[in-house]
């Protein structure tokens, strides 16, 4: 019997045991304690837990933003390792099949080999790239005067990856939002946040530091597919008012998911 199957049969029991045997399985699965105390204070069968979890997990993924006139600015950041620059190239992947022109900023300008590994992905997908070296204010100044000028729909910033406990990285990517915010009214009209779906509770943590950092508009979950844990996304989604844009699930291009709450609930509740 699957984890959520068993969960469901465990909902449905009236003895403490029964509770403490469905508190244990979602714990387990990192939804965190006030996701867990949620859904067992409503869930009374597996319909309405799947129900309970749609509601947690807040309305669908909306479009990405579309600025008028263009360029439409984007920024991705995060932690280190969560799989930001892959998350660039799949987004950047998924506008160019809607007809978008894109440009890859290489506003990572601290880890040894991120712009040549954004230039590979960016010759991949036809897009067009600038890269630099010292400020990554610069470089997403650079992007942002280029796409104009070229007439480049869409600019994507890859930015350093950077521990929410670091106030000197933070300070230099609100530096960049100041920058593309002079330089472009509007901007940034997405910021993404990349969030480890592995990282369980982590996860909280690193995304209630951005959202005070940046003024974020949604986060991308990564590595799905290396993780049973799926309550990190109901855990993180409560614990910060930003919606779930898309899911990562694998390292392919392609592997990017637009968000949908009710799919995501059936997938967890159906395991």
């Amino acid at each position: 019997m699957g984890l959520w199957s068993r969960l469901a049969r465990l909902v449905t029991g009236h003895d403490a045991g029964a509770r403490a045997d469905a508190e244990r399985v979602l714990l387990e699965a990192d939804f965190g304690v006030a996701a867990t105390e949620a859904i067992l204070k409503d869930a009374h069968d597996q319909a309405t837990l799947e129900a309970v979890v749609v509601q947690l997990l807040g309305p669908s993924a909306a479009p990405l933003a579309h600025a008028n006139p263009p360029p439409t600015v984007m920024l991705v950041c995060g932690v280190n390792g969560t799989g930001k620059t892959t998350t660039v190239a799949k987004l950047a992947h998924r506008l160019r099949g809607e007809g978008r022109s894109v440009l890859l900023a290489a506003a990572d300008t601290f880890r040894a080999g991120a712009a040549d590994q954004l230039k590979i992905w960016a010759d991949r997908l036809n897009a067009s790239f600038i890269g630099g070296a010292g400020d990554p204010a610069a470089v997403a100044f650079d992007a942002v005067h280029a796409a104009a000028a070229r007439g480049i729909d869409t600019v994507l910033v890859d930015t350093a990856g950077r521990l929410h406990t670091d106030e000197r990285l933070l300070e230099e990517l609100k530096k960049v939002v100041r920058v593309v915010a002079k330089q472009c009214p509007g901007a940034p009209h997405e910021a993404l946040l990349v969030v480890d779906a592995t990282v369980g509770q982590n996860a909280v943590a690193q995304a209630r530091v951005f959202a005070a950092a940046v003024p974020l508009t949604g986060m991308v979950i990564t590595k799905l597919d290396g993780t049973a844990k799926g309550g990190s996304v109901v855990a993180v989604r409560r614990a910060v008012s930003l919606p779930v844009r898309f899911l990562g699930t694998g390292e392919d291009v392609q592997d990017l998911e637009p968000f949908d709450a009710s799919a995501y609930a059936r997938r967890l509740v159906g395991d």
